[in-house]
């Protein structure tokens, strides 16, 4: 067995392009449009995985797009996506000044999770061992669910 991809099902593809990309760091690995199904499938890979997620296609994250609007519920049962960050407070601080919410936030300096534009929730994990607590993080408290 083989891990291949997650599908996530976005509703503006522009606001969640911005979030995986932009602020989390993902890149986008292919695309795929279609016009007679009326939606659009992207592939993105964390930096770490690009080149095997190009040859290999996998591992990666795919979001549909559907062109026309539906509505999704739910998001939290998803349960979450986990991502190694080589320095989390500078991870969060990027999130933070794109205007994301710090769900938890890595008091611990080892974990944290945020919620993407469709409610997923993003732990982001300090690859290796956990750094020194330190403010402003210590002292930020939980905001909404993650």
């Amino acid at each position: 067995m083989k891990y291949l991809h997650t599908m996530i099902r976005v509703k503006d593809l522009d606001a969640s392009m911005r979030f995986y990309c932009d602020l989390l760091g993902l890149k986008e690995v292919r695309r795929f449009d279609s016009e007679k199904g009326r939606f659009s499938l992207i592939f993105l890979a964390a930096p770490d995985d690009y080149d095997m997620a190009v040859s290999k296609q996998t591992p990666t994250i795919e979001l549909t797009y559907n062109w026309d609007a539906e509505e999704y519920s739910g998001g939290r049962n998803f349960g979450h996506l986990a991502f190694a960050v080589d320095d989390i407070y500078a991870s969060c601080q990027k999130l933070m000044d794109g205007g994301v919410t710090i769900s938890r936030p890595p008091r611990d300096g080892h974990m944290a999770f945020v919620r993407s534009p469709d409610l997923i929730s993003i732990e982001l994990l300090q690859r290796g061992e956990a750094l020194s607590p330190q403010e402003p993080w210590l002292s930020m408290t939980n905001t909404g669910e993650w």
